[in-house]
């Protein structure tokens, strides 16, 4: 796994070889000037790819599964649609995780407490869902953090241990105060793009290309058409034999802390 660290330390070795070779004219001094941006688009592609562990150790999926299990998931609630997400995951008897953001929780508390009330985990998407996130300093991460698990507080009596950064970005400063809050890195390996994809066959189709045993899907419970498109997922894990479970219980993780 090609980390943020092993980058670095990259980057400087071969600096100073290719350093070397330029001064004593067995390579163009081109070969070192591109080295700092042969670095920079390593280290952009793994702030942006969750699942790469650039940063930090982030949990996307069950490894070895046994059995025909998925973990469906929602960011950036709760809103008016979280509402009837709950309805149709009742209908289907499945069980989901609902990454929460801090002002969302404040504007809607009742409905955090409905989806704790119906089995459902809730769990951690900072307080102000910043696109500036991966540059806060690390004091003002650690209080994004915390702010939003004492809302969660208020509705499961207990302290969230499952985080997911907004957009799935990290960052050095992120990772810092992740090791300080000791929350557990949510990604996911099948990733619906409901956020951006107007149309709902495509939205569906790129979930069921993907589906497998063991995978975490991320969609957003924001919008009538991502609860058009769950309704039809349902169904196809219904048909195909699957089972819908949080997040916690398919990693077999704790999802608040004891």
């Amino acid at each position: 796994m090609l980390t943020h660290r092993i980058n670095t330390i990259c980057f400087f070795a071969t600096a100073i070889l290719l350093a070397v070779l330029a001064f004593t004219d067995v390579l163009s001094w081109w070969w070192l000037l591109a080295t700092p941006f042969i670095w920079l688009g390593i280290a952009v592609a793994g702030s942006g790819l969750i699942r790469s562990g650039y940063h930090i150790k982030a949990l996307y999926r069950k490894k070895h599964p046994t059995v025909k299990e998925v973990a469906i998931t929602f960011d950036d609630g709760p809103t008016p649609e979280t509402e009837k997400v709950l309805e149709l995951l009742a209908k289907y008897n499945a069980k989901a995780t609902f990454f929460c953001i801090g002002t969302q929780i404040e504007q809607y508390p009742e409905i955090v407490n409905k989806t704790v009330a119906a089995g459902h985990t809730i769990g951690n998407h900072t307080y102000s869902h910043s696109k500036q996130l991966s540059i806060f300093p690390v004091e003002k991460t650690v209080n994004e953090l915390l702010e939003t698990d004492a809302l969660i507080n208020e509705s499961t009596q207990r302290r969230p241990l499952l985080f997911r950064p907004p957009f799935g970005v990290t960052s050095p400063n992120i990772a810092k105060a992740l090791k300080l809050t000791g929350h557990y890195v949510i990604g996911w390996n099948v990733r619906s793009l409901d956020a951006v994809i107007d149309s709902e066959v495509k939205i569906f189709n790129r979930i069921k290309g993907r589906l497998a045993p063991g995978c975490i899907i991320l969609l957003h419970d924001t919008s009538q058409k991502t609860v058009n498109v769950l309704e039809q997922l349902l169904l196809l894990l219904q048909q195909e034999g699957y089972k819908a479970v949080t997040v916690d219980r398919l990693l077999d993780i704790p999802a608040y802390e004891k």
